[in-house]
């Protein structure tokens, strides 16, 4: 009796223990849903406000607004295509200096720096991610660009200018200010991101897998190639992918280095102006109209550029899987 009594109220205790349990995960995947929803709703939000704002500029100039290098406030002719190629090529600057630099340092710290050493340098570069964009926009602006006019320009100016066709990107004065020094600051500030995803996802390689490839006598580099990036070629390309949505988006730092002019040059000595740098100068002046409109086409040209690029990433990375037989 004692016995079977003992064993009501186990039981009873584990029915309440399981209805608990199911409530505490309903409530969870309910909280976790809402979650979910919060973030498309606010991402909806977003594209709706900036169509709609958008609108009476795309009325006005068409498709053409993201082709023309119209940017006459005075005249009310406005076309994105100045902004657009800044904002491409400055970007594309930052990531390919910032990208090889970011895996070398990655490489180093899980395969060949010293254990005691690995921490501390590891918290050194991520702690470059925690300061403020306006920082390395005032370092740029007074520290880096009269260095890199007084030192740098000239001395590729006379070797890399030398050259035909590529020369022409590397003529003009150098003044420091331009769309080449705006891609090296922001190198700079997506170089703590790339990394720090890099290392991470170097560091789930399975040790068994390095140690074999050792032991048959591949070196360091041949390990990192055969056996470290095929292994985490998805996590490398979210780093890298992190680090371009941050370079396209950055605003106050370009705003100090790139020139803010309106126009497009071949060289990347000359100035320039990316999306978000005519949005920081100009949105808190513009009046009600199609300046304000343009602004804001401007914005959605930044959105559709973002996403258009993650997708892009998203299906090479899928092609990647499909050639090697594997299912994400």
């Amino acid at each position: 009796m004692i016995a079977s009594s003992s064993s009501q109220k186990s039981s009873i205790r584990n029915d309440k223990t399981s209805k608990v349990q199911r409530i505490q995960d309903g409530a969870f995947l309910v909280v976790s849903q809402l979650s979910a929803l919060v973030v498309l709703i606010v991402l909806l939000g977003i594209i709706i406000s900036l169509i709609i704002n958008a609108l009476p500029a795309l009325k006005e100039f068409g498709i053409g607004f993201f082709f023309s290098a119209d940017w006459d406030v005075n005249k009310q002719k406005f076309g994105g295509l100045i902004s657009i190629y800044g904002t491409l090529v400055s970007s594309f600057i930052a990531l390919i200096i910032a990208t090889p630099l970011s895996f070398g340092i990655a490489l180093f710290l899980t395969e060949i720096c010293p254990i005691r050493l690995r921490r501390p340098l590891g918290i050194a570069v991520e702690l470059l991610a925690a300061v403020p964009s306006i920082i390395y926009g005032m370092f740029g602006l007074f520290v880096f660009a009269p260095f890199f006019a007084e030192h740098i320009e000239p001395a590729l100016s006379s070797t890399l200018g030398k050259l035909p066709y590529l020369g022409v990107l590397f003529s003009g004065a150098p003044n420091g200010i331009g769309m080449l020094c705006a891609g090296l600051i922001l190198a700079l500030m997506i170089l703590p991101f790339i990394a720090a995803v890099m290392r991470d996802v170097f560091d789930i390689v399975p040790p068994v897998l390095k140690e074999s490839a050792y032991g048959l006598g591949c070196t360091t580099w041949e390990v990192a190639r055969h056996i470290i990036l095929p292994y985490t070629k998805a996590g490398v390309v979210g780093g890298i992918m992190l680090g371009l949505g941050r370079a396209l988006g950055e605003t106050m730092a370009v705003t100090f280095v790139i020139g803010n002019a309106q126009r497009i040059l071949p060289s990347l000595f000359a100035p320039g102006s990316s999306i978000a740098s005519t949005l920081a100068n100009q949105f808190g002046e513009a009046e009600p109209g199609l300046h304000f409109s343009s602004l804001f086409a401007l914005g959605l040209a930044l959105f559709v550029i973002t996403v258009t690029i993650l997708s892009l990433a998203k299906l090479m990375l899928k092609q990647m899987e499909k050639k090697q037989g594997t299912k994400s």
